[in-house]
C-alpha cells in the first residue's frame, strides 16, 4: 500500500478530494464561474484539462442561473459542485437554496433527491471591505433540509469535501477565504464524517467551541500560553449542522464553563444556539465572543474591530473566572 498522508494546502486538498470523486463517479461535475482558470483561489486548478469542460463548466455571471441549473441537474441524477465564489454571492441564489434544494426532498415525500455541494467561502477577507467578507453560516443553519459544513484545516477540507459529495442531501460548504494557503498534513485513508467534532486540546477548567478560522486562533493562543494556567478542552466543530451535541455536552459538563467563538457577527450567530442548547443541557456558565454587529470595514483598522484575535479570545475567557 503506498503512502496516504501528504503535505498540502487547504486549497489543493479541496482539489485533491474533487480530482477522486470525479475519477470515481461519472456523475459528479462542477460549475460556476471562473473554474476553467482553475478558480478564483485555484481550488479547481488542473481539473478542466483533466475532466475537460463538459464537467467543469464555466457559467455566466449569474448565481441564481447557477445554483438553479445545479438543483435541476441534481433532481435529475447529476451530482452538481457548485461554486458561489464567495458567500456574499450565494445571496443573489437564495430561492434556489432556501426555497428549492432545502425543501424538495420533504415537499415530494423523498421522491427527490438534490445531492449538491455548493462551496460558499465565508469570513473575512483582507482589505476586501463589507460585501465580501461575511460569515453567514447561522443562515443557513436555520434553514430545515440543509447540511451545513465549515472545515479549519487541509486534512478536514478533503475528508469533509468527500464526505459531502456522498451525503445525497445538499451541502452547503464554507471554505474560509484566508485559509487557501493553508499547510497541514492530509492522510487521505482517513475518513471525516459529517457532524463530527474534533478535540484538539483536552482540559478541565472551561470548554472552547469554534469553527472555521477560530480554530487557528483559538490553538495560537494555547501555543502562546494566553491562557496562563488554565487548560481548555478546545473543540473544532467542523459541522454546523448537525453539529456534535454529544462531544460538546460532555465537555462542557465536565468543565462547568463553554465559552463558543466565531468570526460571524455575534448577534443571533450560530455560537448563540450552541451556547444556549449546551446551557440547557448542562448548566454551564457560557460565554460568547463573536463580531460586533457592524459591516466589515476596508481601512484595517476597521476590519481589525471585526476580526478573532488571541488577545480578544484570553478575554473572553477570563471574563468566565470573573464573578
Amino acid at each position: 500500500m503506498g503512502m496516504t498522508i501528504s503535505t498540502m494546502s487547504y486549497a489543493e486538498a479541496a482539489c485533491l478530494a474533487l480530482r477522486e470523486a470525479m475519477s470515481a463517479d461519472p456523475t459528479v461535475i462542477a460549475l460556476g464561474e471562473d473554474l476553467g482558470r482553475g478558480g478564483v483561489f485555484g481550488q479547481y486548478r488542473g481539473l478542466r484539462e483533466e475532466f475537460g469542460p463538459d464537467r467543469i463548466i464555466d457559467t455566466p455571471i449569474s448565481e441564481s442561473n447557477i445554483m438553479g441549473s445545479a438543483v435541476g441537474m441534481a433532481l435529475a441524477g447529476i451530482r452538481p459542485v457548485v461554486e458561489m465564489r464567495v458567500i456574499d454571492f450565494a445571496l443573489c441564489a437564495m430561492d434556489e437554496i432556501v426555497n428549492q434544494a432545502a425543501k424538495n426532498r420533504y415537499m415530494f415525500g423523498g421522491q427527490g433527491r438534490v445531492p449538491l455541494v455548493a462551496r460558499m467561502p465565508i469570513g473575512i477577507w483582507s482589505a476586501s471591505a463589507a460585501q465580501h467578507s461575511q460569515s453567514l453560516e447561522a443562515w443557513f443553519a436555520h434553514m430545515p433540509g440543509l447540511v451545513v459544513v465549515a472545515p479549519a484545516t487541509p486534512a478536514d477540507n478533503y475528508g469533509l469535501l468527500k464526505s459531502s459529495m456522498t451525503s445525497g442531501d445538499p451541502i452547503i460548504y464554507m471554505e474560509h477565504k484566508e485559509l487557501w494557503g493553508l499547510q497541514g498534513e492530509v492522510d487521505t485513508a482517513v475518513e471525516v464524517p459529517i457532524g463530527k467534532g474534533k478535540k484538539l486540546a483536552q482540559g478541565n477548567d472551561l470548554t472552547i467551541v469554534t469553527w472555521s478560522r477560530g480554530v487557528g486562533v483559538c490553538q495560537q493562543a494555547l501555543a502562546d500560553g494566553a491562557f496562563g494556567a488554565l487548560k481548555p478542552d478546545i473543540i473544532d466543530l467542523r459541522s454546523i449542522w448537525p453539529w456534535d451535541k454529544e462531544m460538546v455536552f460532555e465537555s462542557a459538563a465536565r468543565t462547568g464553563r463553554l465559552l463558543v467563538v466565531h468570526e460571524a457577527v455575534q448577534v443571533a450567530g450560530f455560537g448563540a444556539e450552541v451556547a444556549a442548547a449546551t446551557a440547557e443541557a448542562t448548566g454551564c456558565r457560557v460565554k460568547r465572543l463573536g463580531a460586533p454587529r457592524i459591516p466589515v470595514g476596508y481601512a484595517q483598522i476597521l476590519e481589525n474591530e471585526s476580526r478573532l484575535s488571541v488577545e480578544k479570545v484570553v478575554t473572553a475567557t477570563n471574563s468566565l473566572f470573573k464573578g
